[in-house]
């Protein structure tokens, strides 16, 4: 069987793959920043021998190579995302960033490493495949517009008819591997409030208009959004990140107030309710309290939607391969991301592998300083991207 030739030459190049992934780790770069790790990933395509390699794809450094397979058949594309986060490591690992302020905390290190490893298999049994392979290495996953979208524009899935993703997750058990008919992601959106009001001495309240007071009214208004005018079956999220007013002196009372953050949805007419109140009721507040209001409303990565049909075909693909046990329908979930554009042009499916230490009891979270994934996630990944190659090319 060919995929059990794969995934023992996947399993001798594990140190490899750890020693690919330990270097990126090292020497991460933030999104539209990823010049030395774009590069560091085409040399090792064309060490691989693959030649049909296309750089700088879409607003930055996307990389789109192909495996061209000795029979015909269908095209499938495996995505692997490769930029950094401007985070300060503390992770105690001994390939800790050496780019202060800026770390790998979110496992596209390690997405690239598992696709690379991939890639190594696979250019050497072209000649089996019922098909071809598209490697969309991604830059920017992480900073709007992102890269995915720009690779779409570009052309980067022309000639693909089936797309697919991996996404390491520290907090879910090592090896397990999580599917989902649905959503796969949330449409991630943003805003940005400022009340200005006028401002004055805090023992003369009806000479002012306090942006304060005024800015706690709108978050406590708009807690109402979620809990009474969506649909209860239509997940939605509205979180406050960040409230600003008012100085050090305690008796002056604040002119203006900054308010920001995130709005969660997965469906269309929820994701358009909520920036509809949130716009309305915020400028009503404001109104009410003789202040006015600016909002800027940003429309990030828009939801994930796996293709059932594809999404069953790999969990039945998935349960011959691996433990039942170390297979698992999940829920969608709040996250954002842009591999969805992809989905918007072509069928297919994003997943998460398990990457957490088996006996760490409080893993930390993406984007968290001290993330960290275990290593041995990376051979899971590309069994699994291995078994997707075997299903559709095989």
């Amino acid at each position: 069987m060919a995929y059990e030739t794969w995934t023992e030459e996947l399993k001798q190049n594990f140190d490899e793959t750890v020693s690919w992934r330990r270097h990126l780790h090292e020497h991460p770069e933030p999104s539209f920043e990823e010049k030395e790790t774009a590069q560091y990933i085409l040399e090792r395509l064309k060490s691989f021998g693959i030649k049909d390699i296309q750089t700088n794809v879409g607003n930055g450094y996307g990389i789109v190579a192909k495996i061209q397979g000795g029979h015909p058949g269908p095209t499938i594309a495996l995505r692997a995302d490769f930029d950094a986060l401007r985070i300060h490591e503390e992770a105690d690992v001994t390939f800790k960033s050496k780019n202060e302020g800026i770390m790998h905390a979110c496992g596209h290190d390690g997405h690239t490493a598992s696709l690379l490893s991939v890639a190594k298999v696979i250019s050497t049994h072209a000649d089996e495949l019922h098909g071809n392979v598209v490697l969309l290495h991604q830059h920017a996953e992480e900073v709007l517009p992102g890269g995915a979208k720009s690779m779409v524009e570009a052309g980067a899935l022309k000639e693909v008819d089936y797309v697919f993703g991996i996404h390491l997750d520290s907090m879910e058990e090592l090896g397990k591997v999580f599917y989902n008919y649905s959503f796969g992601s949330a449409n991630s959106d943003t805003f940005k409030m400022k009340v200005q009001g006028k401002g004055g001495h805090g023992a003369a309240p009806h000479d002012t208009h306090d942006a304060l007071t005024i800015g706690t009214q709108i978050v406590t208004g708009l807690q109402q959004v979620v809990s009474r005018l969506t649909d209860p079956v239509k997940p939605a999220v509205l979180t406050f990140a960040g409230f600003e007013a008012g100085g050090e002196a305690y008796n002056i009372i604040a002119d203006s107030a900054e308010i920001n953050g995130t709005v969660r949805t997965m469906h269309g007419d929820i994701q358009d309710l909520m920036e509809s109140k949130l716009k309305s009721i915020s400028t009503h507040i404001a109104e009410a309290f003789d202040a006015t209001l600016d909002i800027d409303y940003v429309r990030g990565y828009p939801s994930i939607q796996n293709d059932a049909v594809e999404v069953e075909k790999l969990k039945n693909r998935f349960l011959t391969v691996f433990n039942d046990s170390e297979v698992e329908e999940v829920e969608g979930a709040m996250g954002g991301e842009d591999f969805a554009y992809f989905l918007k042009e072509k069928p297919g499916a994003f997943l998460r592998v398990g990457a957490k230490h088996p006996n760490d009891a409080s893993p930390y979270p993406h984007h968290h300083p001290k993330f960290v994934i275990h290593e041995e996630s990376l051979l899971r990944s590309g069994e699994v991207f291995l078994s997707i190659i075997d299903e559709y090319l095989g």
